[in-house]
């Protein structure tokens, strides 16, 4: 019998906990659970207002998770904060496409967390002209920073207006609830 639900707005239980699969790390001070260290997710989860997800209105996003910042024709690509949070601790990014010519929607590495491993999908077609060194020895950076040090790659766009034709925050933030 589970004795900890998390539930979404509208009351339908998302996880559920034994009091064996979880440990309290925080409360808050009217003793309102704030975090859980779980077995079953293998990670801390955070709970309350500042547990939000943040989708940056200056971004385009994909139906595979992935964002885009675009200057000039150079654009940098990661995965969004709802794609860290499904995955979990991020534990190794394995990108070898630097200098590939790919097309919209190929993967270009694969990410790999405790429980599963995703292939990435580049947003737009163009060249990959630089793979984030940082995610080498810091893949968790993707977790606690994915719009920011957790970048994954940089290319050349072959058409900036394909750029535009994805996903606005609005939008992505709708498809993924």
């Amino acid at each position: 019998e589970a004795i900890l639900e998390i539930k979404d707005k509208d009351g339908q239980v998302l996880e559920s906990y034994t009091d064996t699969s979880y440990q309290v790390m925080s409360e808050d001070t009217a003793g309102k659970i704030t975090s859980i260290l779980s077995d079953n997710a293998a990670r801390t989860r955070v709970f309350g207002p500042n547990n939000k997800m943040n989708f940056p209105a200056n971004l385009q996003y994909t139906k595979d998770h992935e964002w885009i910042s675009l200057e000039g024709n150079i654009a940098t690509i990661g995965i969004t904060d709802f794609a860290q949070r499904e995955l979990g601790d991020i534990v190794y990014v394995d990108i070898s496409a630097k200098g590939k010519q790919l097309g919209a929607e190929e993967v270009f590495g694969t990410v790999e967390a405790v429980k599963t491993v995703s292939d990435l999908f580049l947003p737009v077609a163009g060249t990959i002209t630089e793979i984030n060194p940082l995610l080498d020895t810091q893949p968790e950076l993707v977790n606690s920073d994915p719009y920011g040090q957790g970048w994954m790659v940089k290319m050349a766009v072959d058409n900036v207006a394909d750029v535009a034709a994805l996903l606005n925050a609005e939008d992505y933030s709708a498809s993924v609830g």
